[in-house]
């Protein structure tokens, strides 16, 4: 089991950004998927962003490809989320969790860890 430590939210205008950083423990950081999900009132939880440990990354295209960046730092035991352009429907608590077996890193059910969440508040 990993833990995971989630920072960097908070409240922005519309048109700001914000970076997101989830801290890993352990040793095996580099051999984890990690990903971005959010949840706003009254919504499901939806995939946001991931980063394989190759690298490759995956986004939501309809709702941030373009606005948002994930990226890690392995040396770090670090995954992170650049959000620039923010929205109003933006809004939402920010999950980042980590997967350690290979596959789609668009489920959330697929993960075997989460963070605790951080706000993302983007006012208009």
């Amino acid at each position: 089991q990993v833990l995971l430590v989630e920072s960097g939210g908070g409240l922005v205008q519309d048109g700001g950004s914000l970076r997101l950083s989830c801290a890993a423990s352990g040793r095996t950081f580099s051999s984890y998927a990690m990903g971005w999900f959010r949840q706003a009132p009254g919504k499901e939880r939806e995939f946001v962003a991931a980063i394989r440990r190759s690298g490759i990354t995956t986004y939501d295209s309809d709702s941030v490809k373009g606005r948002f960046t994930i990226s890690r730092d392995n040396a770090k035991n670090t995954v992170y989320l650049q959000m620039n352009s923010l929205k109003p429907e933006d809004t939402a608590v920010y999950y980042c969790a980590a997967r350690r077996t290979s596959g789609s890193v668009v489920a959330g059910s697929t993960y075997d860890d989460w963070g605790q969440g951080t706000q993302v508040t983007v006012s208009s």
